[in-house]
This record gives C-alpha cells, sequence and structure tokens, in this order.
C-alpha cells in the first residue's frame, strides 16, 4: 500500500509541474463552481419567485368582484411548480417543459413560460449546469490529466526500472489510478458543495453523491484501462477521446433518436385534429338548449317531477355547464394521458439500452433523483389538472344552486336580472391552495438502485479491463 501511495504523490508532482495536467484540474474545478453558482442563483431566485406568485395569483383570483361565476371559470388561475433542493445541481427537464400552467375552463394548458427562452438566457452555455458539466466536461478534463498516466512510464522506460526493483505492473497501475482517483475527488468537492447547500434531505442527497461519485471513478478506471492497454501516450488519447464522444454524445444521441422512431409520438397538429373530432360529441356546455343535453334535462324534469326547466329548484344551464365540462376533461384526459404515456414509453425504450452508455444512465438517473425530470413532470400536469377541474365545478355548482334559471336567460335584456347574476365574491374563495412536491425520496432512492447498479458494473468492466492491462504489462516487459 506504501508503494500505491508512493507511485500516486509522484503522480501529483508531475501534474504540478505539468501545465496541461494543472490548466485541466484547475479548468474543471472553475467550471463546475462557476455552473453551480450560477444555477444555484437562478433556481433559488425562480423558487422565490414562483412561491410569491403562487400566492398573488390565488389572492388576485379570490379578490375579484361580484361577477357571474362562468366569467370567473374563464378568469382563470396560475399555478407554479417550485423547483425542488437538487434542481440547484441539475435542473433537468424544467427549462424545456416549463413550469407555469394557466388553468381555466373548457380546455387543459400544458406548461409554459419555460425560461430556456428567455433573452438573457439564450446564449450558447445558457444550460451548463453543475449535472452537465460532471456529466460531460469534468470526465473529458479526467482523460487531458490522465491519459498518459500508465504509458508515460512505458515510453520513459522508467516501468522496467520499477519491475526490477520489485514493484509489480498491477501495483504501477493501482498507484495511478489512485492518484487519478484523487484528482477526480478534488473536482467532486463543489458538488459535494451543492449539495450541502441545497438543503436536500440527508438520504436523496447522499444518493445523488454516490451516483456522480461512481460516474467518475468509471471513467477513471476507463482512463487508466485505455493507458495501460496502449503503446503510446497518443494512442491512449486519441482511444479514450473516441470513447468520450461514443459514450457521451453519439450513443445518447442514437437511443433517443432509435427511441422517437420506433415509438413515435403524435404532432400536435394531429393531437389538436383528434381532440376536436372527439368534442364533437360532448355539447356546447355554454347552450342549454344543445341537443347532446337532451337526455339530461329529461331526467332532471323527471326527478324533480316538473314540466320546464324553469321550474327545476336549480340552474339548469349550470347543470349543463357541469356535465360538458365532465365529459370534456374525459376527452383532454384521454389525450393527455396518452401523449404522457407515449413518452414515458420512449423513456423505457432509453432506459432499456443506456447500460450502453454510463453518460444516458447517469443523465436519466440525476434528473430522477433531483426531481426534475419527465415523470415529476407528469405528475404537476395530473395534479394542475386536478385543481383546475375541481375550481372549475366548484363555479359550476355555484352557477347552478346560486342562480336563477331565469336570471340566467335574461341578464343580457334585464338589467337588475344581469345585477341578480353578480354572485358575491365570497363563493371565489373555492379555490383550493396549490402546493406541488415531488415524489417522497423513498421512491426516488427506490428508482435510484439500477442505475446505481449499471454504473456500478460499468466501474467493475473497466476495473478489470485495467487489471488486465496492468498484467499484460509482465508481459511486455518480460519480453
Amino acid at each position: 500500500m506504501n508503494t500505491v501511495l508512493l507511485i500516486a504523490s509522484d503522480e501529483w508532482r508531475y501534474w504540478r509541474r505539468s501545465k496541461l495536467g494543472a490548466a485541466a484540474g484547475l479548468l474543471a474545478l472553475i467550471l463546475s463552481c462557476a455552473s453551480l453558482l450560477a444555477t444555484m442563483n437562478q433556481v433559488r431566485s425562480e423558487r422565490e419567485t414562483r412561491v410569491a406568485l403562487q400566492h398573488e395569483a390565488e389572492h388576485t383570483f379570490r379578490d375579484q368582484p361580484a361577477r357571474h361565476p362562468h366569467r370567473m371559470v374563464h378568469y382563470g388561475h396560475y399555478v407554479f411548480r417550485p423547483p425542488t433542493a437538487l434542481a440547484v445541481l441539475d435542473p433537468g427537464v424544467d427549462p424545456y417543459t416549463g413550469t407555469v400552467i394557466f388553468l381555466e375552463g373548457h380546455r387543459q394548458n400544458s406548461a409554459t413560460f419555460s425560461p430556456a427562452y428567455s433573452g438573457a438566457q439564450a446564449g450558447p452555455f445558457a444550460l451548463l449546469t453543475p449535472a452537465l458539466s460532471y456529466q460531460l466536461l469534468v470526465p473529458l478534463l479526467l482523460i487531458i490529466m490522465g491519459f498518459s498516466t500508465v504509458t508515460r512510464e512505458r515510453e520513459a522506460g522508467t516501468d522496467r526500472q520499477l519491475v526490477t526493483s520489485g514493484v509489480s505492473p498491477t501495483t504501477i497501475w493501482l498507484g495511478k489510478t489512485v492518484a487519478l482517483f484523487g484528482a477526480a475527488a478534488l473536482m467532486l468537492l463543489p458538488l459535494i458543495l451543492g449539495t450541502v447547500l441545497s438543503n436536500a434531505g440527508g438520504a436523496i442527497a447522499s444518493g445523488f453523491l454516490l451516483l456522480y461519485a461512481l460516474y467518475l471513478a468509471s471513467w477513471v478506471l476507463i482512463i487508466t484501462a485505455a493507458s495501460a492497454w496502449s503503446p503510446r501516450a497518443s494512442s491512449a488519447l486519441l482511444a479514450l477521446i473516441t470513447i468520450w464522444v461514443t459514450l457521451c454524445i453519439v450513443t445518447p444521441r442514437l437511443l433517443a433518436s432509435a427511441a422517437m422512431t420506433n415509438l413515435p409520438t403524435a404532432s400536435q397538429i394531429e393531437t389538436d385534429m383528434e381532440v376536436i373530432v372527439a368534442l364533437r360529441n360532448v355539447g356546447d356546455g355554454h347552450n342549454a338548449s344543445d341537443p347532446a343535453f337532451n337526455q339530461l334535462r329529461a331526467n332532471l324534469l323527471e326527478q324533480y317531477d316538473v314540466e320546464r326547466v324553469e321550474d327545476l329548484p336549480i340552474n339548469f344551464r349550470g347543470i349543463v355547464a357541469q356535465a360538458a365540462e365532465a365529459k370534456l376533461t374525459d376527452v383532454l384526459n384521454e389525450f393527455a394521458e396518452r401523449r404522457m404515456a407515449s413518452q414515458m414509453a420512449q423513456s423505457s425504450f432509453v432506459n432499456t439500452l443506456e447500460i450502453l452508455s454510463p453518460f444516458a444512465v447517469l443523465q436519466s438517473a440525476s434528473m430522477m433523483t433531483a426531481g426534475t425530470d419527465n415523470q415529476t413532470h407528469h405528475r404537476f400536469l395530473r395534479e394542475a389538472e386536478a385543481i383546475r377541474f375541481q375550481f372549475v365545478q366548484d363555479l359550476n355548482q355555484v352557477h347552478s344552486e346560486k342562480m336563477a334559471y331565469s336570471d340566467d336567460i335574461n341578464r343580457s335584456s334585464d338589467s337588475d336580472a344581469e345585477r341578480r347574476t353578480r354572485i358575491d365574491p365570497e363563493n371565489w374563495r373555492i379555490l383550493k391552495d396549490f402546493e406541488f412536491h415531488a415524489a417522497p425520496a423513498t421512491q426516488r432512492l427506490a428508482q435510484l438502485a439500477p442505475s446505481l447498479l449499471v454504473i456500478s458494473l460499468w466501474v467493475i468492466v473497466a476495473g478489470s479491463i485495467g487489471w488486465l492491462g496492468a498484467r499484460r504489462l509482465v508481459e511486455v516487459n518480460r519480453a
């Protein structure tokens, strides 16, 4: 062990003397720290803003003056999804999907106001997050530092001297690997600091850090394995750059393209046309005379034993609005669930093949652990839709129970009737406070386990290849 540490310390001395190695290590720290500070400030500002705007939206809705309840249905309401604690490290899909939804009657709104499209953030490094830095750039900088760890000894002939003095080739490789592990651990410090500052729960924060630690460990072993097997430093560098491009750029892109090709999703235009066709049988909730509600009218007249809707103890127009909204929501939910199922099918397709790339494994697992993945976004959409439907139906119930049918149909021609259809604003307080939370930490940790296993497999395989490469040096030196 002492020999391993001596070799590792000698490698560290070489990096301090080497401008390239020192620059790579320093650049990794600068990039990770800069991305951490920028993302943390942005996300924390967004969190404070969204919480404030959520309260403001709720108060604005509730403070509206006396109105016809159906006007409040169309007045609508905003709900905001505040970022999770670990979003400061991995914002995930949030910049693309948006985090604000406008809720109103008769329609569903997808998340809007995506921060990725604001002018100040539209530059090429707008999405340089800590997660992306560690997923993509840090491995590249480790390659620059470590590609010549073993080959340098071979090219200088010092490996033969070490072997002659009783140091085994595997010990040389282990020393170089420990040195690069130390560099990777140093580069990981900003991420550890960011996790602590995020105030995420201990268990979920530990799982997140373990994920990235294993990922960097896999790259350390890939680098030293390539260096052990390569005859020259130049060939090791070329091999490692090829591996990096393949694993971090080409393979994830191919997996995504394959998912979209094999499991295509309907375009927005196609979906909209299908929704229009499906809604034709729902009926117009603004028109109580629509034939779609004839059976509803007959059932109510029979239930209350009256001859005309004017004699009903409830406002038939409000009942129609409730029935139409329920049917419309069923149709919209069907298409929404179909769209989300299609997206999750693509994700599952990628997940089954992401063993081919530790980058792909880390990217999806990181977003899932941080609560910024598509599954969390879908959870937000469902909860937002639930509160939308509830508050619209509550307003429709006010419409049916607190307003006379005669006033409702005559309000356009009778000013007194119009005044009586203005319902007391106290009725606007039916809106429930919206507070979204990502899936519990225990659930996310359970989902994290397979990803940890896959990356651990990469660590084992890369370590085994490096060990075999080191043992091969024995034969080279004997020859």
